[in-house]
């Protein structure tokens, strides 16, 4: 339960940094990105100020045994830079540039009834499903050997 509250809490903490920053406004983030035009500098600071934070509790985190709410850290492997993180970070940058929008702001967005968030959104999660399922196709036939390979004179 303390586990389920203290992501609640995050969650809500960062909506209110995006809504206070202004980010929840595709605009704004369009303007980020217009780097050749009239660039809009601020995210540049909200990122700046995430990346701070992160960076002086980082040491203090990883000196405990454990987390506060859970058994154990988890364990991450780096795998590299492959086709898959390029693909995905690729067509990530894409649907940014053109909705103006990235997770977190599209949700915290869904509260201004604003009607480009409601296509959005819905476009998003579209997005997450069809990349599951396409993921699940692609560990099964990874899996399964095809029949020709099984059957060996």
């Amino acid at each position: 339960m303390r586990s389920n509250v203290s992501a609640f809490l995050s969650g809500v903490i960062f909506a209110l940094g995006l809504g206070l920053s202004g980010m929840t406004k595709p605009a704004n983030v369009i303007g980020f990105l217009d780097i050749a035009g009239d660039w809009d500098y601020r995210l540049a600071f909200v990122m700046g100020g995430a990346i701070a934070v992160h960076a002086a509790l980082r040491h203090f985190i990883h000196k405990r045994e454990r987390p506060l709410f859970a058994a154990k850290f988890p364990s991450l492997s780096a795998s590299g830079v492959d086709r898959k993180l390029l693909v995905g970070a690729g067509l990530f940058g894409v649907g940014w540039g053109l909705g103006g929008y990235c997770p977190g702001p599209a949700l915290t967005s869904l509260a201004s009834g604003a009607t480009q968030v409601f296509v959005f959104v819905p476009a998003m999660f579209a997005g997450m499903y069809l990349a599951q399922v396409l993921q699940a196709r692609r560990s099964a036939s990874v899996e399964t050997p095809s029949l020709g390979a099984t059957l060996s004179p």
